[in-house]
């Protein structure tokens, strides 16, 4: 009903614009005084103009944005690359968290099932006794 009513305000605006220069010097005089007249009543909070009708009442009669079904798809597809890219991320970390646990595990197990006692990694002379040994 409201689209109605600003179609109806647009066709009476084009109407006394295209016969504005035929309307007699009275008749415009009191068209601007009925005009200031309707300004001096107007709201302060009102808006002075619409500028997107069509929008603005397929909103409010849609019940504004849960109206709309794909507002909330929009919203989720604008989030998701970020959601996707910070779960990649902590994958990779946990991935490479893992390798080198297991590495260090490795190692450790090398090093507990040599021969070779703890001291001996620990003395200076530890590369002339491995030298000696792989002789």
């Amino acid at each position: 009903m409201n689209m109605e009513k600003t179609n109806f305000a647009y066709k009476v605006r084009h109407a006394l614009n295209q016969n504005l220069e035929h309307l007699p010097a009275s008749t415009t005089s009191r068209l601007a005084a009925a005009r200031q007249a309707a300004l001096a009543r107007k709201k302060a909070d009102a808006p002075i103009r619409v500028l997107n009708a069509a929008t603005a009442t397929a909103q409010g009669m849609a019940g504004g944005r849960l109206g709309n079904p794909f507002s909330w798809l929009s919203r989720l597809s604008a989030a998701l690359p970020v959601v996707v890219v910070m779960a990649s991320l902590v994958g990779m970390y946990q991935a490479e968290k893992q390798h080198r646990i297991s590495e260090l595990a490795e190692i450790d197990a090398m090093v507990l099932s040599d021969e070779l006692p703890l001291n001996a990694y620990l003395d200076h002379g530890f590369n002339a006794y491995l030298a000696k040994r792989g002789d």
